[in-house]
């Protein structure tokens, strides 16, 4: 099953990225497949903080699902200040910006970048 891995970057990206964990669990079509987790700790570091959101995707319809859900979070008020680093299998990584966000090309960028081989992920 394909996996995204999304970090928030932000001013507070644990607050963030707790904030976008409880907005996907709403999702239906996410249910179940959505939990916060923390990447490795970097050097000097004792632990990690959860501040990656974990999606299991499935084939088709949940991509779309989360893309939706995606740019729906970022458009809210106090987000245009976040950008979210969406990493998919095999490496592939995207950059999605709450200044710049739209359906589509949140849509676009997660299939351009599923699509692509793991160094030419797409960037916005």
């Amino acid at each position: 099953m394909a996996t995204a891995l999304i970090s928030v970057l932000s001013e507070d990206p644990v607050k963030d990225a707790e904030s976008l964990t409880d907005w996907l669990r709403g999702e239906p079509a996410l249910a179940g497949k959505v939990r916060l987790t923390g990447g490795p700790p970097e050097p000097g570091q004792l632990g990690t903080a959860l501040d990656t959101v974990t999606v299991l995707l499935g084939a088709g319809g949940p991509l779309t699902v989360l893309a939706s859900c995606l740019r729906t979070w970022l458009a809210q008020p106090r987000r245009s200040d976040v950008r979210l680093k969406v990493q998919l299998d095999e490496g592939r990584v995207v950059e999605i910006d709450a200044k710049r966000v739209d359906t589509e090309d949140v849509a676009r960028l997660l299939r351009q970048a599923r699509e692509e081989g793991p160094d030419q992920g797409a960037r916005d």
